[in-house]
């Protein structure tokens, strides 16, 4: 996989961030005189005393105060042991994506985001000072400076703005494409037997037409016997698939799946001045398309997965996933699809990429997957009704022991705080710590369409990924087996009628010439033929000299004796 370390300066990048100015708009004032951080309040603080590189998220709350002087910090080689940043909406989550890729991308960490609402794109640009973001760097101790990073941004098949992100079928493989077409564990396995026979026979799975050519073969007259030795495909099966495939193309997906095919690599970049690239997956225009994009995120991990060599604990990591709408990606999904992201979860941390699910609350993630994470920002949850209650209450328990009470404060959250806890640099969990966040210092909003297209337009991958290719593949051999044995047929057929007609025509030539032989030997004059030896005597002179002076009897003996006849006997 080759990764662009370089990209042009073409891609859309905010300035490096400058040294700091203590006129700058939006930093904080001089410290205000604050109570000292004592008792458990000291020892969470101290739980968050990081020597090496980390994030900054914000600063510890306890007992209704902030204290900016304890912040609450990520290790950034712990990065890559997962996350999860959860609670009910509206409650901040999508700006603390914002506020961990920013510093990401400072550190040199490339990121990729999905942005479900279309409003992350701001990430390329400087934010906005304003009251509230003074207040809120004052809060927590944060010298805030408007700025923007670097900025690739891409979507779905070409449906809405962005670098077109295609996956050719064979690559996709049957589990994410059973996810995506809604089928049960017995069409899944069926799926999985038609990908084999097609890699075995050389089929090339690129688009939809294709999986369908194949599958159309395998139940006709031809084909039926192709899967008998393993299984075989029945006809029933055959037309669920088919007609969710139908369907999912009436969706307006067809363009998902096709050449070019994106190499995932190209989200490992980073920019000329050393920051990470951002790299924004536009999704507003597949929001009714809910079980689509998530499979398609986990697509991307999995092919990060299979070319990313092993690499084991770094000081930061390649490369930060956030799984936006993660509760999308594990609705209904099948045994096998579940086993398939908890390995790649499990593994791909030490092909040092790090994975935070982004969701409402944490019963939306598999238990499985959910003790594969180990960094936590879990926002406001609400309990309005009893299933809310019971959430809260299964929420509270995934926690470490805290001197908080969890259910309160969890409950109690405003906007732009959370509960936090990650490992340190050690891999211990850290202690529970109730956290006012940090103002993000880029846009918190969208860019405009202009900029966004102009990004777009003007990234030079725009020209490797924009045009979709159509080559040659199973739809077009399949299709072309078909005229050929069809043509085939036609000849023989052909050539059979011709082989009558002729025999036809042989039959009537050799009448008509009988015939005419016929006509003509009756119109030819009989010519004499020559006497015979007994004719010869008889007719000669001395034969008729002697038939005289003998006796009629014996002459008539003699007679039928020279002409053949027996003698009769008396």
């Amino acid at each position: 996989m080759s990764v662009s370390e370089q990209p042009p300066a073409t891609e859309a990048a905010g300035s490096a961030p400058a040294a700091q100015d203590p006129a700058a708009p939006g930093r904080a004032p001089a410290a205000q005189a604050q109570a000292p951080v004592t008792g458990p309040a000291a020892e969470i603080a101290a739980g968050y005393a990081f020597d090496g590189a980390a994030l900054d998220l914000g600063a510890l709350l306890w007992d209704g105060a902030c204290h900016p002087d304890a912040p609450i910090r990520i290790p950034l080689p712990v990065l890559n042991r997962h996350g999860l940043v959860a609670g009910a909406t509206g409650t901040g989550k999508t700006k603390t994506l914002q506020l961990i890729a920013e510093q990401l991308s400072a550190h040199g960490v490339p990121v990729f985001l999905a942005d479900i609402k279309g409003d992350v794109s701001g990430v390329s640009a400087p934010g906005e000072d304003g009251e509230r973001v003074r207040q809120r760097a004052a809060e927590v101790g944060q010298e805030w400076r408007a700025t923007g990073f670097p900025c690739g941004f891409y979507g779905l098949g070409g449906i809405g703005p962005g670098i077109p992100v295609r996956a050719t079928v064979t690559s996709f493989g049957p589990v994410l494409l059973s996810k995506v077409l809604q089928l049960n564990r017995t069409q899944e396995q069926s799926l999985g037997l038609i990908f084999h026979y097609a890699d075995s026979k050389g089929l090339e799975l690129v688009d939809l037409k294709d999986l369908r050519a194949v599958v159309a073969f395998l139940v006709s007259d031809t084909g039926k016997a192709e899967l008998k030795g393993i299984g075989g495909l029945s006809t029933a099966t055959a037309g669920v698939i088919l007609r969710a495939i139908t369907a999912f193309e009436q969706q307006g997906a067809a363009g998902f799946f096709g050449e070019p095919e994106f190499d995932t690599g190209e989200f490992l970049r980073t920019a000329a001045d050393g920051r990470g690239v951002v790299s924004v997956l536009e999704l507003p225009a597949v929001q009714d398309k809910p079980q689509l994009f998530p499979t398609f995120l986990m697509w991307m991990l999995a092919d990060l997965f299979n070319d990313l060599p092993e690499v084991g604990d770094l000081e930061k990591p390649k490369l930060v996933f956030f799984f936006d709408e993660a509760h999308l990606l594990f609705s209904g999904a099948s045994k096998a699809f579940l086993e398939s992201i908890t390995q790649t979860v499990r593994l791909i941390r030490s092909k040092g990429v790090g994975v935070f699910f982004v969701t409402q609350t944490p019963k939306d993630v598999p238990a499985d997957v959910l003790a594969q994470l180990g960094n936590r920002v879990q926002h406001a949850l609400r309990a309005f009704t009893p299933d809310d209650a019971k959430a809260l209450k299964a929420a509270v328990r995934t926690f470490p022991k805290s001197p908080y009470d969890l259910e309160e404060v969890l409950t109690g959250l405003g906007t732009g705080e959370a509960v936090v806890t990650v490992l340190s640099e050690k891999g211990a969990p850290t202690p529970v710590a109730a956290t006012r966040l940090r103002a993000p210092e880029s846009l918190m909003g969208p860019i405009d369409a202009a900029a966004l297209d102009a990004a777009v337009k003007g990234s030079p991958l725009y020209g490797r990924y924009a045009e979709a290719v159509d080559r040659e593949s199973a739809y077009e051999k399949l299709t072309a087996e078909q005229r050929a044995a069809e043509a085939a047929a036609l000849e023989a057929a052909a050539a059979k009628e011709a082989e009558k007609a002729a025999e036809k025509d042989a039959e009537k030539g050799a009448k008509e010439a009988a015939k005419e032989a016929g006509k003509a030997g009756a119109r030819a004059p009989r010519q004499k033929e020559e006497p015979s030896l007994a004719e010869q005597v008889v007719g000669s002179g001395i034969f008729k000299s002697l038939t005289r002076s003998i006796g009629t009897q014996l002459g008539r003996e003699i007679s039928r004796s020279i002409f053949g006849t027996a003698r009769r006997r008396r």
